[in-house]
């Protein structure tokens, strides 16, 4: 763990997008504190320039956009962690079993996944939000069915190549069953990768959530930053700080979580030190 923190604190980079992820990560979870005012509520003095009693300004209804900023942080978070838990459990688990077992188990579940990345990835996320009616559950749900192929096929990659490993060979001849094999042998020494991958999963689920709220096709109950941009769309010319601070509120939260990532990368494998890992 000395080793992994040494390189990591190596990386400026990772520093730094560590620290913008924590401030962000703990304005989402003191939101209530930091801003007592309820982001849907009209405090009747709509499209305020940001200045003076209003720091970020007001949006067409009279919301403040400040609150409505740091309430969305919580939601945009809770489902970019969400679902890229969700897709990790899919990926993770069609790519260990596809991986180890190998034969006609890995061609049918590696055709199962060709067959989900030859689909648009946005175009069925939007899909299945407009079938399973615009909400939580459903935005999560979509953006896990659309994320977790790349996880597969990097599990697959790494339970191929340690499968073969010594280690694992001592525990099938001594009678350790397949699924307690996976479990505790092959899954340990296949997690660095993974944990990298699922880091930029989260990027890419923050990313997709606010293009499919700018759609209209968030929860109507819940406010994020995607919502805020689309709501704020009509009046782009007249109004920019609407659009311009939820913006900036998801390239400072997605950078971070990148760099973090590359950090994160570059700590767990050292031997690869200096390749870069881009949002899928």
């Amino acid at each position: 763990m000395r080793d992994f923190f040494q390189r990591f604190c190596e990386n400026r980079g990772a520093l730094v997008g560590l620290v913008v992820l924590t401030v962000i990560i703990l304005v989402a979870i003191t939101a209530p504190l930091l801003s007592p005012v309820d982001p849907w509520r009209s405090l009747g003095r709509p499209l305020q320039p940001p200045g003076g009693e209003f720091a970020l300004g007001t949006d067409m209804l009279g919301r403040d956009v400040l609150a409505g900023i740091l309430h969305g942080a919580r939601i945009s978070l809770w489902i970019g962690i969400l679902s890229a838990v969700v897709a990790a459990l899919i990926g993770v688990t069609m790519g260990a079993i596809a991986g180890f077992f190998g034969g006609w188990v890995d061609d049918v579940l590696v055709r199962i996944t060709e067959f989900f990345q030859t689909i648009p990835s946005f175009i069925f996320a939007i899909l299945l939000v407009a079938i399973l009616t615009p909400g939580l559950t459903s935005i999560v749900v979509a953006i896990a069915v659309v994320t977790w192929p790349p996880i597969a096929r990097l599990a697959r990659a790494e339970f191929m190549t340690l499968r073969s490993r010594e280690f694992v060979e001592a525990a099938v001849l001594s009678g350790v069953s397949r699924p307690r094999i996976i479990l505790r042998e092959v899954l340990p020494n296949a997690v660095s990768p993974l944990i990298v991958m699922g880091s930029l999963t989260v990027a890419t689920a923050i990313l997709t959530e606010s293009a499919l709220s700018f759609l209209g096709l968030g929860d109507p109950n819940r406010i994020s930053w995607g919502y805020m941009i689309g709501a704020a769309r009509t009046v782009f010319r007249h109004a920019w700080w609407l659009s311009v601070f939820p913006g900036l509120a998801i390239v400072l939260t997605v950078l971070a979580i990148n760099l973090v990532g590359e950090g994160l990368n570059d700590a767990l494998n050292p031997h690869l030190k200096g390749r870069r890992v881009g949002v899928q």
